[in-house]
């Protein structure tokens, strides 16, 4: 018997927007680049005055007075203003004049495109991030922040800098790229600034069904077996499980065992998120302390891969429950591949029947009071015990009734209080009921 789980690459630009905050765990390529300040040489225009003796009755002295003063004025040097104080690459950099002699100010430095849209979803956890500015960078500028981090490296070329991770972005990740600007951010090899930085986030895309199924297998929640046709990747190698997370490797899937009915086998779909797939991720979530919603995000990918390196697999085996509407109405339960539980049950009468499909359970309780309304109008409040919902308000328990085996409910399943001890066990959160007929 199962023991009971505990519950307890398209370019496209962005638009700017705030700065933002990172870390310093991204490597700098090019370290010999040679930070120089570029600092303009004053240009001395000294001109000699030539004093010239006036001879002018009643003023000479003043004229020679006047002249001394003008030639004190035109040695007084003329000199151009240093405008560039920034770091520059190691290609140098050269500093014009104007016809006055000044140097004009550097235009301030632009972001023109980021190679990931704005916002967008579906970016390749692994792919390379692009950031192309309106000017040549400097060796020794700073570089952009990605958060959360992860290792790789920024390339710098001419007016492009790209950052290539080493190790892949966990699917459904969100990211958060930031550009510092101000007198602390980006430089141009000219020494220009980026006046003001932006932050732009994008989340990466989610990673493969497949490789989703493979992981269950490899945890044993799945009653299929999963074998990969080349060398296993080691649990602990980091980027390479995240690299399988968007490439699955190549295997095959079987059932470990036979004796599952047709209703089971026929769910199967290793490269979907069918019912059964999402049953399988219930019970996982369960385990792990997860929402049990069957739902994907990244910290599910997280944890699938944290049991991997841990080897956390399942140990209750696999269960399944087929709920039969032909009279006389039963509910069989299967564990491993054989039937251990076949029981009379009630399902819904005509005015509220149990719907037919495919329903993973999503709550469990020990008891409860089932409150509701009746067709006729009129209220009911039932104590019930040995609770498995499986859709809407609709679930497996116990609930008194003199006989079993027709329709009488308003769309549960009904077992009496002896078969519903029984059954509860097996119905763990991810569980498939099926019901037919």
């Amino acid at each position: 018997m199962r023991s009971l789980r505990r519950h307890s690459a398209s370019t496209l630009a962005f638009p700017r927007g705030a700065v933002g905050s990172g870390s310093s765990w991204v490597t700098l390529e090019d370290p010999t680049a040679e930070r120089r300040l570029l600092i303009g040489t004053p240009t001395q225009d000294r001109k000699t005055v030539t004093r010239t003796q006036l001879v002018v009755a009643g003023v000479g002295v003043v004229v020679l007075a006047a002249a001394a003063a003008l030639a004190v004025g035109l040695l007084v040097p003329r000199s151009s203003t240093a405008a560039n104080h920034g770091r520059s690459s190691d290609s140098g950099a050269t500093s014009s004049t104007g016809s006055d002699g000044s140097t004009p100010a550097s235009s301030p430095l632009k972001v023109v495109s980021v190679q990931l849209a704005h916002g967008s979803s579906g970016v390749p956890g692994g792919g390379r991030i692009s950031v192309k500015f309106s000017a040549a960078i400097s060796a020794g500028t700073p570089r952009p922040l990605l958060s959360p981090a992860t290792p790789g490296t920024w390339r710098r070329s001419g007016v492009t800098l790209a950052f290539t991770p080493a190790t892949p972005y966990l699917p459904l990740t969100k990211v958060t790229l930031v550009i510092p600007g101000g007198h602390e951010g980006m430089v141009a090899a000219d020494g220009a600034h980026l006046v003001h930085g932006f932050t732009e986030s994008f989340q990466v895309e989610n990673g493969s069904w497949l490789r989703l199924n493979q992981l269950l297998s490899l945890l044993q929640y799945s009653p299929l077996a999963w074998t990969s046709s080349a060398p296993a990747l080691p649990s602990g190698d980091t980027p390479a499980q995240r690299e399988a997370l968007y490439r699955p490797p190549a295997g095959q899937f079987a059932w470990r065992l036979h004796g599952w009915p047709s209703q089971l086998t026929s769910l199967w779909n290793p490269d979907g998120d069918g019912v059964m797939t999402r049953g399988l991720l219930m019970s996982f979530q369960a385990d792990h302390g997860l929402l049990p919603n069957g739902s994907v995000d990244q910290e599910l990918w997280r944890t699938l891969l944290q049991a991997l390196d841990a080897g956390t697999h399942n140990t209750g085996g696999y269960n399944y429950a087929l709920g039969n509407k032909a009279q006389p109405e039963s509910l069989t339960v299967w564990h491993n591949g054989a039937v251990v539980e076949h029981v009379e049950a009630n399902t819904g009468i005509a005015a509220s029947p149990t719907p037919d499909g495919n329903f993973p359970v999503y709550t469990r309780l020990r008891n409860q009071v089932m409150k509701g309304t009746n067709p006729d109008g009129s209220k009911y409040a039932d104590p019930v015990q040995y609770v498995a919902y499986f859709y809407h308000s609709d679930a497996v328990h116990y609930l008194a009734r003199a006989n079993y085996g027709i329709p009488q409910s308003l769309g549960c399943i009904e077992l009496s209080l002896s078969d519903a001890a029984k059954v509860w066990p097996y119905l763990a959160y991810g569980t498939i009921v099926s019901v037919i007929n």
